[in-house]
């Protein structure tokens, strides 16, 4: 199949891209001169060619490869960048470090294919098209969440997440770090959460209606110092790391290793094997709020990132409605009831950390107001997005039907497990919905992130199956939002040689993903009632 060149193939599309006759051939000989500011970019750049093509790129005062920054370039904001390719250099300018590196991730898709390659490639003159570029996002917020709670993954592979996710322009990192399932947030003053919150019993495997325990522990948590390498490998790609640990609810690990965090201090639970909604909250006392303030300042110590995740969704009540010590809380502080200590957990925490300078993030739920000052990710509804909008808040999409990559990418027999649920294709994720409820609430969407939950998801292969392309389709919809569905899946045809050369498998399940002994993919027909089903969101 002939692939469309390079240039007519960029993912996420450029705001402005004029073709031009010429090409620029990087070889040997070439030299890169690099102006005060712009040294992480040169060196990125360096990282990113130098496996498929060998260039050293070295630094010149002459060079003909000019990486630029310009604080008086305003219009291109923080993300944007110029780039000027002819027959005689390349001219890459931005007024700050970010756009810079979001240009490097241009200049890669403008070379051959075969140049995201980790191996080396011979024979293939490296060659740029003469190009002239103006490039800003429209979103400031273009994310991707990974949970790393129900089935681990190690750094090593975080890192190659992070490339793939600075190849597409998306700049957040949202890491679920803790659930009912496993904690793998390291708490120097709480060492029991990583040591038994940790590592279950076993694993619950396969999708509703084929649901099986099978017997292997699994078990998984991060150092304090591979996550700041990892927050730091991140910055380098232009990516900012959010992390989540999650309250009031979700929190069933955490109860295992501390049972005086909840309801029932006398209760002695497990790490939960199953999947789903789990009943047990945290108890409401101040013991319980001073522990997660440590947690939370652990947390922030290791991660810079000016955001930082709550959880805060999917808490049943039922535990608080039966504990004396709950409704006495909710009492004194003149709650209408036990139901009101949700969004009443929320705010304590947050509070905490806005005085830290940080922002809170919360996942939206029917019925929770939350303070203004939480920046709320919207999943159930896109109602829910606007009118957290038009309250105040900055608001990230993240509905279910576009969003939510565990759901299957197709329905058949070929497809891996996965969520039970409607598939989420990549028409419905190109899709999905940005648009502000009013004009004057425009700065309050910030964008748009995909979701991975890994109930059924083991393996790298596995995520990045399910990833892509629909990242890449989300990708395109945050930088630019303007490109229609007939030029994406033109521009996709051949940036689907770049996932190939990172040997992304995204075309069909790598093989052993979908051995016969899987139950496959379910998908309950929207016109049928849903009950709750063995999800980490039940989109009910």
């Amino acid at each position: 199949m002939d692939l469309p060149r390079p240039e007519l193939a960029l993912v996420p599309r450029p705001r402005r891209l004029s073709t031009r006759s010429g090409r620029f051939r990087l070889d040997g000989t070439t030299r890169l001169r690099v102006t005060p500011g712009a040294g992480a970019a040169a060196t990125l750049l360096r990282t990113l060619l130098a496996p498929a093509t060998g260039l050293r790129l070295d630094s010149a005062t002459d060079g003909a490869f000019v990486l630029a920054l310009d604080p008086a370039l305003t219009g291109l904001g923080e993300e944007g960048y110029g780039l000027t390719v002819s027959s005689q250099g390349a001219l890459l300018r931005a007024a700050r470090p970010a756009g810079l590196l979001r240009g490097v991730q241009t200049v890669r898709q403008l070379l051959p294919y075969d140049a995201l390659s980790g191996r080396p490639v011979r024979g293939v003159p490296w060659e740029l098209p003469a190009v002239e570029i103006t490039d800003v996002p429209r979103h400031a917020w273009r994310g991707s969440m990974l949970d790393v709670a129900r089935h681990f993954q190690p750094v090593s592979y975080l890192r190659r997440y992070v490339d793939l996710l600075a190849l597409h322009k998306l700049n957040v990192l949202h890491l679920h770090l803790t659930d009912d399932q496993g904690w793998r947030m390291p708490v120097a003053a709480h060492p029991r959460l990583t040591e038994v919150g940790g590592r279950r019993a076993e694993s619950m495997v396969g999708p509703a209606g084929g649901d099986r325990f099978d017997g292997v522990p699994h078990g998984g948590s991060y150092t304090r110092a591979e996550l700041r390498e990892l927050v730091a490998y991140a910055a380098e790609r232009g990516v900012s790391v959010l992390p989540e640990t999650g309250v009031p609810g979700h929190v069933r690990a955490a109860l295992a290793a501390y049972p005086e965090l909840g309801t029932d201090p006398a209760r002695r639970l497990d790490v939960w094997t199953h999947w789903g909604v789990c009943e047990n909250v945290l108890g409401t006392g101040e013991n319980v709020l001073d522990f997660f303030r440590t947690v939370l300042d652990e947390v922030m110590d290791v991660f810079p990132s000016p955001y930082v995740h709550l959880g805060g969704d999917e808490v049943p009540t039922t535990e608080w409605e039966r504990s004396p010590a709950a409704r006495a809380r909710a009492a004194r502080e003149g709650l209408a009831g036990p139901r009101a200590l949700h969004p009443w957990f929320i705010a304590r925490l947050s509070e905490h950390l806005v005085r830290a300078g940080r922002r809170p993030v919360v996942w939206a739920e029917s019925g929770v107001a939350l303070p203004l000052d939480c920046t709320v990710m919207s999943w159930r509804e896109p109602a829910h997005a606007r009118a957290a909008a038009l309250r105040g808040h900055q608001v990230v999409h993240a509905d279910h039907r576009a969003t939510y990559f565990d759901y299957a990418r197709a329905a058949g027999p070929g497809e891996p497990p996965a969520q039970p649920g409607g598939v989420v294709d990549l028409r419905a994720v190109h899709d999905v919905d940005l648009a502000p409820p009013t004009r004057e609430a425009a700065s309050r969407v910030l964008g748009a992130q995909g979701q991975l939950w890994t109930e059924f998801v083991r393996t790298p292969e596995h995520i990045e199956y399910l990833t892509f392309p629909r990242l890449c389709a989300l990708a395109d919809r945050v930088w630019d939002g303007t490109s229609g569905w007939r030029d994406f899946t033109t521009r996709l045809a051949g940036h689907r040689a770049r996932l190939d050369a990172l040997d992304v498998p995204h075309a069909a399940p790598p093989a052993g993903l979908v051995p016969s002994s899987f139950p496959r993919a379910t998908h309950h027909p929207s016109t049928l009632p849903r009950r709750r089903e063995p999800c980490r969101k039940d989109p009910a």
